[in-house]
């Protein structure tokens, strides 16, 4: 791979953006994480790792250094005596740069 196709980077609109990260994930562990400079999301299951670096980017002005993400499958439950299953769900792990954080406290523009 040549170094110009390592470096780019998709280009995606801001609508694109908002569809992308859909929510922070605030557990007990995605906050102890925050101290370490990393930021739990929920995503689309089509979401790339590309896309996703882009968007935190354009919409939270950060510099991203790692994205990681994990597909949870559904579980089987059952909903009034009958079997169903619940959807699957994707969550992207960012790594923000040394020094840089996002305040989820406060909303989007």
């Amino acid at each position: 791979m040549s170094e110009a196709q390592k470096k780019a980077k998709p280009v995606i609109s801001r609508e694109k953006m908002y569809q992308t990260i859909l929510a922070p994930v605030v557990t007990e562990k995605a906050t102890l994480l925050t101290e370490k400079g990393q930021i739990t999301f929920r995503v689309p299951l089509e979401a790339t790792k590309p896309e996703i670096k882009a968007a935190v980017e354009g919409l939270f002005g950060v510099s991203v250094l790692a994205v990681n993400t994990i597909v949870t499958k559904g579980k089987t439950k059952r909903f009034r005596g009958r079997p169903g299953r619940r959807s699957d769900s994707k969550k992207a792990m960012v790594r923000l740069a040394e020094g840089q954080s996002i305040d989820l406290t406060t909303g989007l523009a």
